[in-house]
């Protein structure tokens, strides 16, 4: 996907339920993940007045909300019925993992309906994603 900040929206789903430590770790795996992943994502590097390097952010507002698990399954569902819509899914299964090779073997054996979300990342259309997460609460 190549992402265009006049076009389209990004957003981080996060579960309701999950502690703040936990979310934070959902939030940042999603947002490296959407910057190695897509395309125009992230700006070039600025300088201050005074020749100070500060590397490229994210073009758009990158708003976190919450939702409860069983909305975070309907998202990835919807999601994945439109291939205008990038799905970042991010579970429980990844948090508890140690290693990433634990998590490549875990997950290899675990059927999708099983693997309990725990946050996912968006990036599609404005109007798709403000249909799809617009009634949701801010993280605050």
């Amino acid at each position: 996907m190549q992402f265009d900040a006049n076009h389209h929206r990004c957003t981080i789903v996060i579960d309701n339920q999950l502690p703040a430590g936990l979310a934070m770790n959902a939030a940042s795996v999603i947002g490296i993940s959407f910057g190695k992943l897509i395309d125009n994502l992230v700006g070039p590097d600025q300088q201050s007045g005074d020749g100070v390097n500060y590397p490229g952010v994210i073009y758009a507002p990158l708003p976190v909300l919450l939702a409860e698990g069983n909305t975070l399954r309907e998202l990835q569902k919807t999601s994945c019925a439109d291939e205008e819509i990038f799905a970042m899914p991010f579970s429980a299964l990844a948090q508890s993992c140690k290693t990433y090779d634990e998590y490549g073997e875990r997950i290899a054996s675990a059927h999708s309906e099983n693997i309990e979300l725990v946050a996912i990342g968006l990036i599609g259309p404005k109007k798709k994603i403000t249909r799809l997460t617009g009634n949701l609460k801010l993280y605050r």
